[in-house]
């Protein structure tokens, strides 16, 4: 692996870092907004990153991606879950799908203002400024359809959890060894694919949409 290669890699960790905190931050935002303030009593409705780092999914996992081989461009993960008391929220079950798909809803919303960010870099000359925006829009469209796996401790899996009536204490249960099943789950090509092929159409259309040259 040339230097060369590790540079990009690390200034790609760095946006996950970014993007990953106003992840969580949405969630935390979102909850205490739907009544349950536990989120920001532990410090997690804040910005600094320090408060969201998970050891596996911010640390341990994005790290191997970068400096393992075959892994290629393909970074992922996530971090420390919101904690969320399902006993505080107004309407419990709505809002709390409310709150778990606040967290690619951020990401989606990056991805749109990075983009816009990288038209605007293009229109005054400015490339690298433009191509940077561009790669981290991508990682954040990665992060919004990602998090929609249904496996614990993404957040499409409390929306599965709602939708299928399971308790929160069989879901505590799963949600100890979910971090292996996500694990697995992202080496299979098909997950692969499927995640490509919407952060792609979903780029495409946003580029469309400002008027950025493919």
């Amino acid at each position: 692996m040339d230097a060369n290669s590790i540079i990009e890699g690390l200034i790609s960790y760095l946006g996950l870092i970014v993007l990953l905190t106003f992840h969580e931050f949405g969630h935390a935002w979102t909850a205490e907004k739907c009544g349950d303030d536990t989120a920001r009593l532990q410090g997690r409705c804040s910005l600094n990153p320090v408060m969201h780092i998970d050891p596996i999914g911010t640390v341990l996992l994005p790290l191997v991606m970068i400096f393992m081989p075959g892994f290629g461009r393909f970074l992922i993960g996530w971090a420390k879950p919101v904690p969320v008391n399902p006993h505080n929220l107004r309407n419990p079950r709505v809002d709390d799908i409310l709150v778990s798909m606040a967290g690619p809803a951020m990401n989606l919303i990056l991805a749109v203002a990075l983009i816009a960010l990288a038209r605007v870099g293009l229109l005054i000359h400015l490339v690298p400024m433009a191509v940077v925006c561009w790669q981290f829009a991508s990682l954040s469209l990665l992060l919004c359809f990602f998090n929609l796996i249904p496996i614990p401790p993404l957040d499409g899996s409390h929306v599965l959890r709602n939708l299928t009536g399971m308790s929160w204490e069989a879901y505590a249960k799963f949600a100890r060894f979910g971090f292996i099943a996500v694990i697995i789950v992202i080496q299979i090509p098909f997950v692969r694919d499927a995640l490509s092929f919407a952060v792609g159409g979903t780029r495409l259309g946003l580029a469309n949409l400002f008027g950025i040259p493919m």
